[in-house]
């Protein structure tokens, strides 16, 4: 702006001057202190567009939290409605010994039942006829348990064959340079193959009878090659079967003699003196010295079996009787079942490979080992909310950073092992009393498990082994 002014011999117009008045005066404090408000104002609302983006950011977590629960819920319903299907489908088509045994401890609980209910209602004479009438019961279920177990061993008996002829039969296989599948076929396996094909053809009872002499001629050809006492009574039971057919007898009067020759026939393949391709799948001791630690007395069957016939435990101790005398000993007696502690061990492996891959004592114990731990050491229930589920139970680590074993777990519900999974610090996470509850059930497990050399080598310290052998329980 020109400060000049109108002077002589000077005009200067005012038409665009301006008058100017002075304001009020601001001070630097009021200054900074207009600000500091509009910074505020500022800040509030960048709070609260941040504060609804947390809101937003925790439902979502909510929503994702709530459908984790729920898949959780459904995972474990479906979990829980597998297994009551799975045990009605054994129950009803039993087809292993497991099943069976599921059965069977079915089939006690109820006589147990019932029997306290006749204790419980009938007395004197009454009693004595109601508790006669349910051993007849149960002797009638017996037997059609037994009938029904004959039949599935029979048909798990022709799988087996089976199996076991197709595998001897089948050709060398390997893989080129070029990716390609080669195969070869040596003599020992056409000669199993041939073999295979006459069991194939001897073992169809339904050919016509023209068909099934052509049958009996080409075996006879077959096995008559060598001479011992086997071929000998396979080719005497041939001319008998020939001999009666050449007669009319009817078909169902010479099941049993097929069936025989059936037998002989199959004797005759596992020989490898007459099929050399099965000595690779059979287990022959070509010294008799390699069977002197291997072998060890049943008292129950009163024979001498290989150590893999009898049941061992990671404590040490060997079983006097036989797997089969077990087997016969619980079906007539307790009638005891072990198959959830079966998928109980099958669970505590999968973890702990999946965690470690050289882990060694969960696939040391056995399933009398995890019986023990589950009923004598945890009690059968969970550690924390006392739950019996036992289809619902798993083992888990009670200190992460350590290897799982029998003196470093819990037993805890499926549910309750995840929530346990995330604890980093368990002193912090549990009260000092269940802290010393869980020690003396690891101090239980010490003192079991450490009769046993091969487990007490896992004890740790030779402090920690020594008080839990003092420990008395």
């Amino acid at each position: 702006m020109s400060t000049q002014m109108t002077g002589i011999g000077c005009y200067i117009s005012c038409v665009n001057d301006k008058l100017i008045t002075p304001g009020k005066y601001i001070t630097a404090d009021e200054y900074h202190g207009r600000r500091l408000k509009a910074v505020i104002c500022l800040q509030s609302y960048v709070r609260r567009w941040l504060a609804q983006e947390a809101v937003e950011q925790l439902k979502k977590e909510r929503t994702r939290r709530l459908a984790w629960f729920e898949m959780q819920d459904t995972r474990s319903k479906e979990e829980k409605e597998e297994q009551l299907r799975d045990r009605r489908n054994r129950w009803m088509n039993p087809q292993s010994r497991e099943d069976f045994n599921l059965l069977y401890h079915a089939l006690e609980k109820w006589r147990t039942e019932e029997e306290q209910q006749i204790n419980s209602t009938l007395r004197g004479a009454e009693r004595k006829v109601a508790l006669c009438s349910l051993v007849e019961q149960e002797m009638q279920l017996i037997a059609a348990i037994g009938r029904h177990q004959i039949n599935v061993e029979a048909k798990n008996h022709d799988k087996i064959v089976r199996n076991f002829l197709n595998k001897s039969a089948a050709p060398h296989h390997w893989q080129s340079a070029n990716g390609r599948l080669l195969e070869m076929d040596t003599a020992e396996d056409i000669r199993a193959r041939e073999l295979k094909e006459l069991y194939n053809e001897i073992s169809l009872y339904t050919v016509d009878k023209q068909q099934r002499l052509t049958f009996l001629k080409k075996l006879k050809n077959s096995v008559k090659e060598h001479e011992c006492q086997l071929v000998w009574d396979i080719i005497d039971l041939i001319d008998r079967e020939i001999d009666l057919m050449s007669r009319d007898i009817k078909e169902h009067n010479l099941e049993g003699l097929r069936k025989r020759i059936c037998t002989l026939f199959l004797q005759y393949i596992k020989t490898p003196a007459f099929n050399p391709k099965v000595a690779k799948l059979l287990k022959v001791y070509k010294k008799p010295s390699e069977l002197k630690h291997k072998m060890f007395f049943c008292h129950g069957c009163h024979r001498y079996l290989c150590s893999a016939d009898f049941g061992s435990c990671a404590s040490g101790c060997r079983s006097r009787w036989c797997r089969n005398c077990t087997r016969l000993d619980n079906i007539a007696r307790s009638r005891d079942e072990d198959s959830v502690y079966k998928s109980i061990l099958r669970r505590l492996r999968t973890d702990e490979h999946r965690l470690q891959t050289e882990a060694t004592i969960p696939f040391l114990l056995q399933v009398e080992d995890i019986q023990y731990l589950t009923e004598k050491v945890w009690g059968s229930c969970s550690a924390l909310n006392g739950s019996r589920d036992l289809y619902n139970l798993v083992f888990a680590r009670w200190e992460h950073q350590k290897d799982w074993s029998p003196w470093n777990c819990i037993l805890l519900s499926k549910e309750e092992t995840y929530a346990h999974t995330q604890v980093e610090d368990i002193h912090q996470a549990y009260e000092t009393t269940f802290i010393q509850w869980v020690e003396q059930k690891h101090l239980m497990a010490r003192q079991h498990f450490s009769k046993n050399p091969v487990m007490a080598k896992y004890l740790g310290f030779y402090q920690d082994a020594a008080l839990g052998n003092q420990f008395v329980m």
